[in-house]
C-alpha cells in the first residue's frame, strides 16, 4: 500500500512538474521576440572585424560577426533592458556592454590581448585564465592546424613550455612521444594522459582540424584531480562545438609534395672501388679491381640506393565542418580525409573521419550533450630495420648496397645483391625487394562516444550524469612473396588487437558568487574499465601469392596461433574547491581516491591530494597607479599524482600455458612466468611549482615564469633473483627520481596598425636525475650488435640523469691506425673499468617561436622549433669500421682515413681488423633549429564574394630549414624511444623524415 501511494505522488509530482516546465517555456517562448543588430569595427579606420564573439552573458546564446563585421542576434524579451553582451576576438580586449533596450549597437574593439579572458579547460570544469591557480597552457586550433600532420600530436612541438614531443619514426601516422616535465617513470608509461572530450583514452586518430583547443596541465595542483594518472600531465582535447546563430560551413584542402630533408653523400664508383682496393692492400689479400676496372668503373653511372628507395611523396586534406544552431540546440558535424603517401615507396597513410557533437536545452532545468567520433586508418608500413646491420634491413640496405651495383638483372628482375662478390655482405638485401615483395598493413577502426546529461535544479547547482565508450580494433597483415632471388617461400602473419574502455562519471558541482566571496566546487565518482584481447595466427610455405594473410591454412608449416585477454578497472572518488575573494586572492584545493584492480589487495586505494593559492596583484589599490601593469599575479602549488604503472595480472601467481615434449609426444603444460609477483605500492610523483604571470601595456606583453620540483618515489624496478628461487627477477618499488627545472613564455602585440605583428616565445630547462636505484645497482639499456661492437648505450645510474650514454672515450690511434681507448683507471689494460659517460640524450632546454605579420589582406608566419644541448648516438656510424663487407659508407671516410702520412684523421685505418666499442667517436650534438613552418596567406577582401565569410589562400613549406651540426639524416630522432624505453637518444636506420611544401585554401561560408 505503501509503495502504490508513492508510486502516486511521484506520478503526480511528474505531472505537474512538466505542466509547470511547458508553461514556462511557453512563456519564454512569447519573450523571446527581441532582435539586436549590430557591428563589430577596430581602429581608426573602423574596419569590420570578422569572426568576433557575440555572446548574452550568463546564457548560451551567440553568434559571430560575418566578414564585414556583423552581427544579428535574437534575446529573451526579459533580458531586453539588464542584458549584457559580451564581445571578444583574438588580439582585441573583450568588452561588456549593457543593452538598456537598444536594437542597434555599434561597437569599437581596442587593440590588446584578451587572453586573460579566454576560457580554459580543466578537470571536470572550465575557469577563465586570469582566474588560474596551477600551470596550464592552452594550445588552439588555429595553431594545431597551422600545417598538415598525420599525428596531432606533432602539432604540440615547441607550442608550449613545459612540452617535448620526441619524433620517434618518420614514417606516415607515426605517434612521437611526449614529455611534460620531464620523465617520471622506468617500467611504466611516460606518456601524458589524454581527455577527449571529458574521456580519458586515446588521441589516436583525432585530425586537427576538429580541434577547439588543447589544455596542457603540467602541476600537480591541475593534474591532481585525475590522481593515479595525473604524474606525467594530462592533454585535454576539445573538439569544436556549434554556436547559436547561423549555420555556418567551414572548408580547408590543401595539398603538398613531400621529399627527403636531406640526402647522404655516399661514395660513388670510383671512391668505392678504389677504398675496398686500399682494404684489401692493407689486409695483405689481392686487389678486389684492377686498375683498369676501376677506371671503367668510374666512367659508368653509380647507383644512389637512396633514389631507388626514397621519392617525392603526396599528402593531401579535406575538411569539412558545418556548425550553427539556437539558443536551445548547437551542433557541429565533420568530415575529414587525410592522405599521406610515404617518402619510403609504398609505405602509405590514409585516415578517414566522421565527428559529431551535439548540445541541446531541454528546458530551464535539463540539458544533454552528445559527442561522437569515428575513424578509420590504413597503414602500409615499410619496416625500415631499425637496428638492422649489414644491410639486412631497408635503410640499412639502401645505404650500404654498393653503388656499382644496379637494382635490377638485364632481363627485369631483382638483383640478389650478397651473391654478386664472394666477398660481400651475406645478408645484404635488395631494398627494392622489401618495398615490392613485402607487405605490412594494418586497418584501424576508431570509434569514441560519451554523453551526458545535466540537471540544474536551481541557479549555481549541476548535476551531471556522463557516460562513454572507446572501441580499437586493429589488424595487422604482413606478408613475404614467394621469392627465391631473397630465399623466400611465402610467410603470412595476421595479428589482431581488440581494445575497449567503459567509463561512467557522475558529477556535482556548484557555482555561487556571495557579494567579494566566489565559490566554485565539483565532487563525483568516475568508474572505467579496460579490456584488451589478441589474436594471432602465422605460416610459411605457400604455393601461390594470390591469397597471401587470408589462407594461413595453405601454408606449409604452421605457427602456434596465440590469443590474450587482460581486463583492468579503477573506480575513483574526486573533489575540487576553488575559492575567489574580490578576484584577488585565489585558492584551490582538490582531492582523489583511486582504487586499481592491478595492485594488490592492500594497496588497491590511493589519495591524491593536492592545493594552490594566487595573489593577483594587480587589483591591489597600491598598484593602480602603475597604469604599465594590466596584470601580475604570484601561483604557489603542491600536490601529489600517481602512475598506475602495472600490467593486468601482475601482483598474481598467474600460470602461463607452453608446449613441452615428452618422448615423442607434445603436451600442454602450465607453469608461473620467470617473474616473481608481489606486493606493490603506486609510484607517486610529488610536486612544487611557483608561478608568475605578468601582463604589460593593456596586456599586450604578456610573460609567463614557472619554477617546478617533481620527486617520484616508490619507482617499480625489476630486481634480479637467484637462478635458486625458480624465478629470474621480480618487480619491487625500489627507486626514487626527481625532475626539477624552470619554464618561461613571453606573448607580444609588436604591431597594430595598418602592419599587425605578434610573437610568442617559450623556452623551457628541465634537469632529471635518478636518487635512488635497489641496491644501487645500475641498469644497462638494451645491448647493440653492429658486427664490430656488441654493448648497451643507455644506462640509468643514481646521481646520473635518465638515459645516460656510457662507453669508452677515444685517444687518437695506434702506430698501426687501429682506435685506442682512454685508460681512465690506469690499470695498464682496456675494459669495461675505463667506461665513463660519454653523452647525455636529455636537452639542457626547449624552445619555439612563432611570429605572426599581417598587412591589409596578407598573412605571413613563421614558426621556429629547436632543442639544445642533447646528445645523439648515432649507431648508424658503427658501419665506418665495419670493413670486412664491401658496405658503402660516407663519401668523407674515402678521403679522411688514417694512412701513414695522415694520422690525425676522422677515420681509422681501413681494414677489417680494425675493432670498436661504443664510444664518444658515434655521439653527436643532436642540437637544432628548425623552421617548423613557413606560411604565406591571402585573405580576400571581406564581401567580395557575398555567400563567403572568409576565403584564405596559402602556401606553406615546413621543415624547410634546419640549423644543426648532426651529421645523419636528421636531429629530431629516436629510433627507438617509446612510452617507457631506457633506450633514448638513438639513431639507428631510422624512417627520414620529410620536408613538405603545401597548398592550401581555407573557406567559412
Amino acid at each position: 500500500m505503501l509503495l502504490k501511494r508513492l508510486l502516486a505522488g511521484l506520478t503526480l509530482w511528474c505531472g505537474l512538474f512538466s505542466l509547470n516546465t511547458q508553461a514556462q517555456d511557453a512563456a519564454a517562448s512569447r519573450q523571446r521576440d527581441f532582435t539586436i543588430t549590430g557591428a563589430v569595427t577596430s581602429g581608426t579606420e573602423k574596419n569590420g572585424v570578422a569572426g568576433a564573439s557575440v555572446l548574452l552573458k550568463g546564457s548560451v546564446t551567440g553568434v559571430s560577426t560575418d566578414a564585414s563585421g556583423n552581427f544579428t542576434i535574437t534575446i529573451p524579451g526579459n533580458r531586453k533592458s539588464n542584458g549584457v553582451l559580451v564581445i571578444s576576438h583574438i588580439g582585441y580586449t573583450e568588452q561588456e556592454i549593457v543593452l538598456n533596450g537598444r536594437s542597434s549597437l555599434s561597437i569599437v574593439l581596442v587593440a590588446g590581448d584578451n587572453k586573460m579572458g579566454e576560457i580554459v579547460v580543466i578537470g571536470y570544469g572550465t575557469v577563465k585564465k586570469k582566474d588560474l591557480t596551477g600551470s596550464i597552457a592552452q594550445v588552439q586550433s588555429k595553431e594545431l592546424n597551422a600545417f598538415p600532420t598525420g599525428n596531432l600530436l606533432q602539432a604540440l612541438s615547441g607550442r608550449t613550455t613545459g612540452v617535448q614531443v620526441l619524433q620517434n619514426d618518420g614514417k606516415p601516422g607515426a605517434a612521437p612521444s611526449i614529455r611534460i616535465r620531464g620523465v617520471n617513470s622506468i617500467l611504466g608509461s611516460n606518456e601524458p594522459l589524454y581527455v577527449i572530450d571529458g574521456f580519458p583514452g586515446s588521441a589516436t586518430g583525432i585530425q586537427a582540424t576538429d580541434i577547439e583547443t588543447m589544455d596542457v596541465l603540467k602541476d600537480a595542483s591541475a593534474t591532481a584531480i585525475y590522481g593515479s594518472r595525473g604524474a606525467n600531465g594530462v592533454i585535454i582535447i576539445t573538439t569544436k562545438r556549434g554556436r547559436a546563430g547561423k549555420t555556418q560551413v567551414d572548408y580547408e584542402t590543401s595539398y603538398g609534395i613531400q621529399r627527403v630533408a636531406k640526402k647522404l653523400k655516399l661514395m660513388n664508383n670510383f671512391q668505392w672501388a678504389s677504398f675496398y682496393n686500399e682494404q684489401a692492400a692493407n689486409d695483405g689479400l689481392t686487389p678486389y679491381f684492377t686498375g683498369g676496372q676501376v677506371d671503367s668503373l668510374s666512367k659508368l653511372p653509380s647507383t644512389d640506393w637512396q633514389d631507388q628507395v626514397l621519392h617525392p611523396a603526396r599528402v593531401m586534406l579535406h575538411s569539412l565542418n558545418i556548425s550553427g544552431g539556437n539558443d536551445k540546440t548547437q551542433y557541429s558535424v565533420s568530415g575529414n580525409v587525410f592522405l599521406q603517401d610515404g617518402i619510403i615507396r609504398n609505405s602509405d597513410f590514409n585516415r578517414y573521419s566522421l565527428r559529431a557533437n551535439l548540445n541541446h536545452t531541454i528546458s530551464k532545468i535539463f540539458s544533454f550533450s552528445v559527442n561522437a567520433l569515428l575513424t578509420r586508418e590504413k597503414t602500409d608500413a615499410k619496416t625500415t630495420g631499425t637496428g638492422s646491420n649489414r644491410g639486412s634491413g631497408l635503410m640499412s640496405a639502401a645505404i650500404s648496397a654498393p653503388p656499382i651495383l644496379s637494382p635490377y638483372n638485364s632481363d627485369g628482375t631483382f638483383r640478389r645483391l650478397n651473391t654478386v662478390y664472394p666477398w660481400l655482405s651475406n645478408v645484404l638485401i635488395n631494398p627494392l625487394t622489401v618495398i615490392s615483395g613485402q607487405t605490412n598493413a594494418t586497418i584501424a577502426n576508431r570509434e569514441l562516444a560519451n554523453a551526458a546529461f545535466n540537471i540544474r535544479p536551481f541557479d549555481g547547482l549541476v548535476i551531471k550524469f556522463s557516460g562513454g565508450i572507446q572501441n580499437e580494433d586493429d589488424r595487422n597483415d604482413a606478408f613475404t612473396l614467394i621469392d627465391p632471388i631473397i630465399n623466400s617461400t611465402g610467410s603470412a602473419s595476421v595479428s589482431t588487437t581488440q581494445n575497449i574502455s567503459l567509463l561512467s562519471e557522475n558529477t556535482v558541482s556548484y557555482n555561487k558568487t556571495f557579494g567579494d566571496h566566489s565559490l566554485s566546487a565539483v565532487a563525483g565518482f568516475s568508474y572505467q574499465n579496460n579490456i584488451t584481447t589478441t589474436l594471432n595466427g602465422s605460416g610459411t610455405g605457400f604455393l601461390s601469392n594470390v591469397e597471401q594473410t587470408y589462407d594461413l591454412q595453405g601454408a606449409a608449416t604452421q605457427g602456434i596461433a596465440s590469443s590474450s585477454y587482460n581486463k583492468s578497472v579503477l573506480l575513483s572518488y574526486l573533489g575540487r574547491l576553488n575559492y575567489s575573494y574580490k578576484g584577488k586572492y585565489l585558492a584551490t584545493f582538490s582531492y582523489r581516491r583511486d582504487g586499481s584492480s592491478k595492485f594488490s589487495i592492500l594497496s588497491k586505494w590511493s589519495d591524491f591530494p593536492s592545493g594552490a593559492l594566487a595573489w593577483r596583484i594587480s587589483e591591489e589599490k597600491f598598484l593602480q597607479p602603475v597604469k604599465a601593469i594590466s596584470n601580475l599575479k604570484l601561483r604557489g602549488s603542491y600536490g601529489a599524482t600517481g602512475n598506475n604503472a602495472l600490467n593486468p595480472y601482475q601482483t598474481l601467481n598467474a600460470l602461463g600455458s607452453s608446449k613441452v615434449v615428452f618422448g615423442d609426444a607434445l603436451y600442454t603444460a602450465y607453469g608461473p612466468g620467470t617473474t616473481k609477483p608481489g606486493p606493490l605500492k603506486w609510484e607517486t610523483t610529488y610536486e612544487y611549482d611557483g608561478g608568475l604571470d605578468l601582463g604589460l601595456f593593456g596586456n599586450r606583453l604578456n610573460l609567463t615564469a614557472d619554477y617546478y620540483y617533481k620527486r617520484t618515489r616508490n619507482l617499480l624496478n625489476n630486481v634480479q633473483l637467484p637462478a635458486s628461487t625458480g624465478y629470474t627477477n621480480t618487480l619491487q618499488n625500489v627507486g626514487e627520481m626527481q625532475n626539477k627545472g624552470w619554464e618561461f613564455s613571453a606573448d607580444a602585440l609588436v604591431l597594430d596598425k595598418a602592419v599587425k605583428w605578434n610573437i610568442s616565445a617559450n623556452i623551457s630547462f628541465n634537469r632529471n636525475k635518478i636518487i635512488k636505484l635497489y641496491g644501487g645497482q645500475d641498469i644497462y639499456g638494451s645491448p647493440f650488435y653492429t658486427g664490430p661492437i656488441n654493448d648497451f648505450v643507455n644506462l640509468l645510474r643514481v646521481g646520473q640523469p635518465l638515459g645516460i650514454f656510457y662507453g669508452y672515450k677515444e685517444n687518437g690511434y695506434t702506430s698501426t691506425g687501429n682506435i685506442q681507448y682512454k685508460d681512465l683507471n690506469q690499470d695498464g689494460a682496456i675494459n669495461a673499468s675505463d667506461k665513463t659517460y660519454i653523452g647525455n640524450p636529455n636537452p639542457k632546454f626547449i624552445y619555439g617561436v612563432n611570429s605572426s605579420l599581417s598587412y591589409k589582406g596578407f598573412e605571413l608566419t613563421v614558426f621556429v622549433q629547436g632543442t639544445q644541448g642533447n646528445d645523439i648516438f648515432n649507431m648508424n656510424a658503427t658501419q665506418t669500421i665495419d670493413l670486412g663487407f664491401a658496405l658503402n659508407e660516407p663519401a668523407d671516410e674515402f678521403s679522411n682515413h688514417w694512412t701513414t702520412a695522415k694520422t690525425n684523421a676522422k677515420y681509422p685505418k681501413v681494414s677489417r681488423s680494425i675493432s670498436g666499442n661504443i664510444s664518444d667517436r658515434y655521439v653527436e650534438d643532436g642540437s637544432y633549429l628548425r623552421f617548423k613552418n613557413i606560411q604565406l596567406a591571402y585573405n580576400l577582401p571581406p564581401g567580395l564574394i557575398k555567400w563567403s565569410r572568409n576565403i584564405q589562400v596559402y602556401v606553406s613549406g615546413q621543415n624547410l630549414i634546419t640549423i644543426t651540426k648532426y651529421s645523419w639524416y636528421d636531429p629530431e630522432v629516436n629510433s627507438l624511444g617509446s612510452g617507457n624505453s631506457i633506450n633514448q637518444g638513438i639513431d639507428y636506420y631510422s624512417y627520414p623524415t620529410a620536408k613538405t611544401f603545401t597548398f592550401g585554401i581555407r573557406c567559412g561560408f
